[in-house]
């Protein structure tokens, strides 16, 4: 089993339990997938908490008065990627003890992961260009020899995109990995442009599709039972919640997309968009061309 493994199923134990003894972790460690039935020697067990608080920025301490081992998370920030990985490894230990059930728990496919993630994640760590054919749904034909600078990651849609600067084009533009085939790490190193962050670069943005337009305020209504679904799950990270007799309203600072009017679509006539005037005609364009249809 790889030390990733391990060290999440530790971080994920420790936080479980809160409080843990080296005796008791051992134990539950015999008990787990991640053992392969072997047990857990000292060495490897510290071995996994160094690698554990370096993914999850945390420090993992050890109470001497009670030999309990426990999180402390004093650093300045955490990992999105850390926990991302975590609530994953936390869901897989769940179903692993759940196969006589196996056939009630459905999931939803995420083509994209199976073939070309890994390949991408290893121009990301090396900083180097890949080249792959790319077929686009606006084409008949795949478009070949398409070689970028790999910028991030980013999962959408249960969908695992790419954004990097095309070489040919010379501009940032956004691929999904279920779209590419042949896809080749090249040799050529490339040098992330200075101070690029990849968080701030999608901040105003809804979705994958990037672009330079204005950062604009957004205004949706929403009534009494939309609201308890935004207020759960809400559409992006600006989102403010100005509460109301029977209704909120929702306030945003986002460039438009056309990602983000097909979001406002998905909610029905239980939103409205209130500002600005812009976002009210593209939603109006979409619903009447929707209709278009039935006539």
């Amino acid at each position: 089993m790889s030390q990733l493994n391990s060290a999440l199923w530790l971080m994920d134990t420790i936080r479980k339990y809160g409080r843990i003894t080296l005796a008791e972790i051992s134990r539950r460690w015999l008990d787990s997938p991640v053992s392969e039935g072997r047990p857990l020697p000292r060495r490897s067990f510290h071995n996994y908490r160094m690698a554990a608080e370096k993914l999850f920025n945390v420090t993992i301490d050890c109470d001497t008065s009670t030999y309990e081992y426990y999180i402390r998370e004093d650093r300045d920030s955490g990992s999105k990627v850390g926990d991302w990985l975590l609530n994953s490894s936390a869901i897989n230990s769940v179903l692993s003890d759940a196969r006589e059930v196996s056939s009630r728990i459905l999931f939803e496919d995420v083509p994209s992961a199976r073939e070309y993630l890994h390949q991408v994640v290893d121009a990301l760590k090396a900083d180097r260009q890949i080249k792959f054919s790319y077929h686009s749904y606006s084409r008949f034909e795949p478009t070949p020899g398409v070689v970028i600078e790999p910028y991030f990651l980013k999962i959408f849609r249960q969908r695992w995109y790419v954004t990097g600067r095309n070489i040919r084009d010379r501009a940032v533009k956004t691929y999904a990995l279920d779209r590419m085939s042949d896809v080749t790490l090249l040799d050529t190193q490339f040098h992330l442009p200075d101070n690029f962050n990849a968080e701030v670069f999608c901040s105003n943005s809804f979705g994958v599709i990037f672009n330079n337009t204005k950062v604009v305020e957004v205004t949706l209504r929403a009534d009494d039972r939309q609201s308890k679904y935004l207020r759960a799950l809400p559409l992006h990270a600006t989102q403010k919640e100005i509460v109301n007799n029977g209704f909120s309203l929702f306030k945003y600072e986002l460039r438009l997309t056309p990602d983000f009017v097909s979001e406002i679509l998905s909610l029905g006539p239980r939103v409205t968009v209130i500002a600005p005037e812009e976002l009210k005609v593209m939603v109006k364009t979409q619903l009447l061309e929707t209709l278009r249809n039935y006539e």
